[in-house]
């Protein structure tokens, strides 16, 4: 029997107190790269964080508050984790194939905090699925000011840079949900096809430019 279910020895082993991160920290035990937060219960969550049931209103209004909770932490670690990359990208080493590479790894961090992105924007509920899609707007409205800047800093301007972000981050969202179904030894196909797919959008929307620029002076 599980600690749940001896009421007469849960009070004694039993946790006295339990912070909002611990319960996070609970969940995001429980998940993996198959599994999405709609199959987590309450209960189950409860006794991975070895506390009573009810001590888990103490900190979330339910189990959908939980996973919207997860999803807003997933975004904003993945949105630090891509900005750190793009500031330590390597002499002769291309922002693109960087923040790629860095993306990619994240499938396997411990956290599993990708994962909770990739599969509730597919399979979550409208609640999971309006969460994950704030994240992606947030994560392009940081990518737009990059890829501004970066076209200024190069003297190379680009065609509608914010819709030029959300094609980059659409892509890059779709294909890794597909790499999470991929042994790990395929992951630098993966790799290769978003850097050369993102590389082909950047020439495009600079292309787009040139001959924006060109009809402004005809």
């Amino acid at each position: 029997m599980t600690r749940l279910d001896t009421p007469e020895t849960s009070s004694a082993s039993r946790k006295a107190t339990i912070s909002r991160d611990d319960l996070i920290a609970a969940a995001l035990r429980l998940l993996g790269p198959h599994r999405s937060i709609s199959t987590l219960s309450l209960r189950e969550v409860a006794r991975e964080a070895d506390i009573a049931p009810n001590s888990f209103y103490r900190h979330f209004r339910d189990m959908d508050a939980l996973a919207i909770a997860l999803i807003e932490l997933g975004g904003r670690s993945l949105r630090t984790i891509i900005r750190e990359a793009r500031v330590r990208v390597r002499t002769g080493r291309s922002a693109i194939r960087t923040s790629i590479e860095t993306f990619m790894e994240q499938l396997y961090a411990d956290e599993r905090l990708l994962h909770i992105l990739l599969r509730e924007g597919i399979v979550g509920s409208d609640a999971y699925k309006a969460a994950v899609e704030r994240e992606l707007r947030a994560f392009e409205d940081e990518l737009c000011i990059d890829l501004v800047r970066l076209s200024e800093a190069a003297g190379k301007p680009i065609h509608a840079p914010a819709l030029v972000a959300t094609a980059m981050t659409r892509l890059v969202f779709a294909m890794g949900a597909t790499a999470l179904d991929l042994p790990r030894e395929r992951h630098g196909e993966v790799v290769e096809q978003l850097v050369t797919m993102l590389r082909m959008i950047m020439l495009g929307a600079c292309e787009l430019a040139t001959q924006d620029d060109r009809s402004a002076v005809s």
